[in-house]
């Protein structure tokens, strides 16, 4: 996956734009100002913007053209990235450290999923939030992005089990008209939640 990531974010467009992904723009008012993290980052579009508003922000991703694409696009609005390339496991983040973790389409292989999550939960400080929009399993039945693969899709009650030590604002599920650059183009299934983590 990271030779396809490395291969699209190398192009000299922004596959996704550069505008921050709607739900999140207009969730992120709800964090107060503290550390945040964006896993599966990209080119950076959500992560500059959170910069923009004055959060220390901390972004990975296993695409070494998606950091140099976010980097660029820092630079132009005069912000600063902690932008690492790697995977989630050998990052070594500090446990309980971040205010926020900002999920914007990060979907991973299946088999390291449920890992994947409960690792980013030890991240979190107690009543860290979490801001997710990831396509949904019906996403299938649409043209407008995302993976082929069903298993690398979410629903609301895989994402309950993922995420066990929540309590959920809201966990939703919603048919969207995407406009985010060349690949987000359309009608979309997407799952989308808000939530604090407890302990």
């Amino acid at each position: 996956m990271t030779d396809f990531w490395n291969e699209r974010y190398a192009q000299e467009e922004y596959a996704y734009g550069l505008q921050p992904n709607v739900f999140f723009k207009d969730a992120i008012g709800e964090i107060p100002k503290g550390k945040l993290l964006f896993p599966a980052e990209g080119e950076g579009r959500n992560a500059v913007f959170a910069a923009q508003l004055g959060y220390e922000v901390y972004a990975f991703d296993t695409s070494k053209e998606g950091k140099i694409k976010a980097d660029k696009l820092a630079q132009k609005y005069g912000v600063t990235l902690n932008y690492s390339v790697g995977d989630l496991e050998i990052l070594n983040y500090p446990e309980n450290y971040f205010d926020a973790v900002i999920l914007i389409y990060a979907h991973v292989p299946a088999k390291i999923r449920t890992a994947f999550c409960e690792q980013l939960l030890r991240l979190l400080k107690p009543n860290g939030q979490i801001i997710f929009e990831g396509f949904s399993q019906e996403q299938l039945n649409y043209t407008s992005g995302g993976p082929k693969n069903s298993e690398m899709l979410f629903s609301e009650a895989q994402l309950k089990n993922d995420f066990p030590n929540v309590s959920f604002d809201f966990l939703t599920t919603e048919v969207i008209s995407l406009d985010e650059g060349k690949y987000h183009q359309g009608l979309g299934s997407v799952v989308r939640f808000r939530a604090k983590k407890l302990s």
